[in-house]
This record gives C-alpha cells, structure tokens and sequence, in this order.
C-alpha cells in the first residue's frame, strides 16, 4: 500500500512528483505530500490530509518548492489516522532530513522510546517517523548519510520502502527496500524511484527492481547499488512494454470500466503466446516436465480475488489431472503448518507480484522444500523474481482497485495450466483436449458478445443498488464465481454481501433470507444446474428477490419468474468461469454508479496490499 515516487534531474521535481502520485494513487489515498531540497540546501515541503488534488490546491496557494530532486508520497493509513500530521513526508526535528515510506516498522515504539530519552521530539502518531529520526540522530553524530542510513536499517524489523533525502546533499536521494516494492527508473540527465512502474511511464521504460537489503544512492547522472553489507553492486535493466495509453482512462469515466471492457484483449494476449502447434505449451516451463510430473499435491496460494481465482483452479485441475489441490490464503498458509515437501508444487497467485502475505508464504513453502510457480501481472516483481517458475499474464496496467482483467487473464492461465498439466501425465484424452482448445478459441469473441449487452446488467442495477444486502449462491465451479461476485460488489458499493454454496442455504444461512432480500444465483454449471434452481426456489418462496446468470441453452430451463436473468454464451465448462464474471462485474459497477461510490478508489482499500 502507499505509493512513493522520487525524482532527481535538472527541471523543478514537484510537477514531476506531483503527476508520479497522481499515477499511484490507487495505492492509496488517506493524504499525500512532497519534499524536495533547493540547490543552497533548504528543506521544503507540503503535505495535507486527503486526495492528490487537495495538496495540489495547497501547492498552489503557498510559495512554490523550489529544487531539482525530490520526494513524494500517497499514503494508505495504517499507525495514525489519516491527518496532515501523520501524512508523509516526515522530517526530523532539525529539518534535515526527509523520509517516505511505504510498509510497516514493528519495533517503531521500541525505536520511538530510545529516542525520546535521547531528546528527540516526535509530532506524529505514525511509525515512518521513527525512520526519519533516527537518520537524523545518527547523520548529527558523523554526518555520514549514507552509513547513518544503513545504521538506521539495521535497526529496523518489518517491512519498508524508504526514499530519503538530506538538506545537505541537494543532488543527492538514496532508497531502500524490505519486502515492499521499490524500483528505480533512468531517464535522460534525470533518475527516477517509484512503487510502481505506471508512475515513470511518462518519462522512462528502463527500470531495475531493487532487492531486499538493497540500497540506491541516486544522483540526476548517476544511480550506484549497495547490498546489505554496503558493498557496490551491478544491476540488471529491463525495458517495461507497457505504453502511457494503458495506464490512462481513454475516455472512460472509470478505469474499473475500461478495464473490465479491455478483458476480450488482455484474455487474448495471455491464450495467443501459449499455443504452439494446436497444443497448450509455457515457454516457462519448458524442461520442466519431468519436475511437474513429479508432483503429488498442489497448493494455490493467495489474497482476495486471487484466491477466488485459486478456487476455481482447484475444481478444474483436481477433476482434469486427479492431484490433490488446496486453495489456501496466503495469510493463514503461513501460519498453519501446511504438509508440504519437495513432490509439492505452490502457485501463488498475485496481480502486483508483491502482496506481501503471499511473498511470506512463498518463502515458507520453499523453506518446506517446494517449488513455487507463481502467476503474476507485474514483470520483474518481488514474487516473480523469487518463485523458481513464473507464469506472466498479459492484462497490461490494471489501475481501479477492484481487479477485473487481472482476475481474468489469472483464471485462463490457470485453467490452461490445468490442461497442460493434465495432458503432460496423460490423464486427458485427446478428443477432450482437441474440444478444449476449439472452444478455447472462441473465448475473446464471446466475452466481447458478453460486454456488447452490458446494458442488461445496468438495468438490473438501477433496480437493486438501493439494497442494504445481497447473496450470492451457486455449486461447485458456480460457488467459486460467488465469492468473486460478492467481493466485488460489496468492495465498490459498500452493500453488505455474502457467498455462500447453495447447498448450504438450509444449515442457518436461508435464516437471513426476507421479504425483498436480493439473492444472485450462478446456475451456469450445468451438471448441478436443477439441484441449484431448487435451491431458487426455496429463497424465492420466502420473499427473495433473484438474478440467475444462466448458459444460453439452459435459460428456457429457468423459472420465468425471475426478475432478471443474465444470459453467458454457451462454451466449455471450464471457460465458463471467464465469461460468467463479466455480468457480476457489470452489475457490481452500475450499482456503484448508481450509488455514487469513488468506484476505482473504494474507502479504505488500496491496490497493492504490501502489509500484513
């Protein structure tokens, strides 16, 4: 969470940092400042309480900051509320030095109270501060920034990304990194740091991603890299493909809409790469097999959304390859004891590559001896550089907090994985496997068919997005797609919502169920298509209100007494969960809308959770 940007160059740094927060807000958005440092050595910023545009108006009624590097930040709260106090930057009590950062500090109180006896006066509630001070405390005592930097981070224990600058050193900015995303960007006679790459897109595609214990003292004409010892370091340099348009609404009123129109595209820029003569095939995993065919249990792992993408892989991998499969959540993998050994393959699932609950996992399952294959969206990221394999989606930027494109791209890869793997063992016959990638085919088209009707689900939010709660029910692949269905609309709306398995409603939850309650039923699955539909029935008879999402061919099939029914072309089993998303991801938005919701910045979420 929380977004950083640095800029060191020739040009005045606060419009650059500005358009770099401006890009990160997703992140987050309780507050946000800059900092930047003149060329006679002055230490100036501003901060403020809210979103961008409320520093922007503070900027521009106050003298401008006048310096060629600087520091900027978007803050997501955790220690402290969101005030103009707590807001970053934080600067030390004798105005030299500046600190932003994004993670947590656990020891901070620890840290906090060693230097109140020492005389050091804290302002604010926030554990970044202690970072700041510190610095300062030390740099006082030998005026060695860059060791009172390392003095300071070998007493920290936690999580961090930190830029820092020192009014005594105005060319001068140096970053660091512990399990949260840092990454530094080259431009032309000017350097660059960031969370995210979509904050330098404007300026640079050369990046390089910044390992832990890593530090970078950065200049306008000179980047140098020290590992955790503080010995000199080269850094690979890799070109980011993803132009400014894809990070940009496009004419849009919301990136959650656009991005939720750009699935047909990003769907097939995953499929295209990974058929190779009529069969699925991962460049990734190429001379991999016999490893894969090793394997006797697998684990997916992961957070929110890509852990209902797990779901659904579990349903399809475990009937296609009959392995063992468990969907875990990153936050509770960690801390269970998992039974996992070397015959064990974890898939950990993130869109950013640096959610840091799965980023512990994976690092638990390797110490267990597994290996890892992660799927991911974000090249170069924490997660992917330290799985042993790793799977890239092809959705492009996904900047609304709520994932659409990146939970779909997510799911097809998985399911072909499920093929993949399935044919690698010969435990899928050809003729199933030739009907897959027939219908496999057809998968763009017909989310685009499913996209050109949005009106139907617009509709039906204009209708209920006036309601205090709403279920979602369905089976098996049905169930997995409700937990997705229900997390989306409650994240974007704030309606209270819950999923359950349809089977479940009579064992407490059908007790909820009143007069006027809206229930979403997922009855795309046709094998459990009529215990389902009895499952309407029943919530019906006790006054619910309901929405199917039916196949084509089994609407006839549906009591046409339903209020609204939202129809997904017929396609394989497996790609149904692709298609069926999209209406309860269209409805989700439209009642949003309707409710007039910040839809790409919900209350308290942020789009990269880098926090446990």
């Amino acid at each position: 969470m929380c977004g950083i940007i640095g800029y060191a160059g020739e040009t005045s740094a606060v419009p650059i940092l500005l358009d770099g927060l401006e890009a990160l807000e997703y992140r987050g958005y309780d507050s946000a400042g800059v900092a930047v440092v003149s060329p006679d050595g002055k230490l100036q910023f501003s901060k403020s309480k809210g979103r961008l545009k409320v520093l922007r108006e503070h900027l521009a009624n106050q003298e401008p900051l006048v310096g060629n590097i600087g520091i900027g930040h978007t803050r997501w709260a955790t220690h402290g509320e969101p005030n103009d106090v707590n807001s970053h930057p934080h600067i030390g009590n004798k105005n030299k030095i500046a600190v932003v950062h994004n993670g947590i500090i656990e020891n901070y109180m620890e840290i906090r109270a060693y230097l109140e006896k020492k005389g050091v006066e804290f302002v604010s509630e926030t554990d970044t501060e202690v970072i700041a001070q510190l610095i300062e405390y030390y740099y006082f005592k030998d005026y060695d920034l860059l060791g009172s930097v390392y003095k300071t981070l070998h007493r920290l224990r936690g999580a961090y990304a930190i830029g820092v600058l020192c009014a005594d050193y105005p060319g001068r900015m140096i970053a660091a990194r512990k399990d949260a995303p840092l990454l530094i960007g080259y431009g032309d006679k000017c350097n660059f740091i960031a969370s995210d790459v979509t904050a330098l897109l404007k300026h640079t595609r050369t990046v390089s991603y910044m390992n832990d214990d890593e530090v970078a003292v950065i200049t306008p004409y000179k980047i140098t890299f020290f590992d955790g010892d503080r010995g000199v370091i080269e850094k690979e340099k890799t070109e980011v493909e993803w132009d400014v348009s894809s990070a940009e609404k496009g004419g849009y009123a919301h990136f959650m809409l656009k991005e939720i129109m750009e699935q047909p595209e990003a769907v097939r820029k995953t499929i295209s790469p990974r058929i190779k003569d009529n069969r699925i095939f991962f460049e990734e995993l190429a001379g991999k097999e016999e490893l894969l065919k090793g394997i006797n249990k697998i684990y997916m792992i992961a957070c929110g959304s890509a852990y209902h993408v797990g779901m659904v892989g579990k349903y399809i991998i475990e009937k296609l390859a009959r392995i063992p499969v468990e969907a875990a959540l990153a936050s509770e993998f960690r801390y269970a004891s998992p039974l996992v050994d070397e015959h064990t393959l974890i898939i950990v699932i993130s869109q950013s590559g640096e959610t840091l609950d799965s980023m512990a996992a994976l690092r638990e399952a390797k110490r267990l001896g597994a290996r890892v294959l992660s799927i991911v969206n974000v090249i170069g990221s924490s997660i992917a550089r330290e799985s042993d394999e790793v799977i890239y989606t092809m959705a492009g930027p996904e900047i609304a907090v709520a994932t659409t494109k990146a939970y779909n791209t997510q799911l097809i890869i998985l399911t072909m994985f499920g093929y993949y793997l399935a044919d690698l063992i010969g435990a899928v016959s050809k003729e199933e496997y030739d009907e897959f990638l027939s219908e496999l085919g057809k998968l763009p088209e017909q989310m685009q068919k499913l996209l050109d009707s949005a009106d139907v689900c617009q509709q039906a939010a204009s209708k209920y997005f006036n309601r205090n709660s709403v279920f979602f029910i369905g089976r098996n692949l049905d169930y997995a797609l409700c937990l997705e269905g229900s997390l989306k609309l409650k994240e974007i709306s704030y309606i209270h919502s819950e999923s359950y398995a349809a089977g479940e409603l009579k064992h407490g939850t059908i007790s909820l169920i009143e007069p006027g309650t809206l229930v979403v039923a997922m009855t795309t699955y046709a094998p459990l298509l009529e215990k389902t539909v009895s499952n309407i029935v029943e919530v019906q008879s006790r006054g619910a209100e309901v929405i199917s999402v039916v196949s084509e061919s089994d609407k006839d099939k549906m009591n046409t007494s339903y209020e609204n029914t939202f129809v997904v072309p017929d396609s394989h089993p497996f790609l149904k969960p692709n298609l069926s998303v999209i209406p309860l991801q269209l409805f989700a938005y439209y009642v949003a809308l309707n409710r007039g919701c910040d839809i790409d910045k919900p209350r308290n979420l942020a789009k990269s959770v880098t926090v446990e």
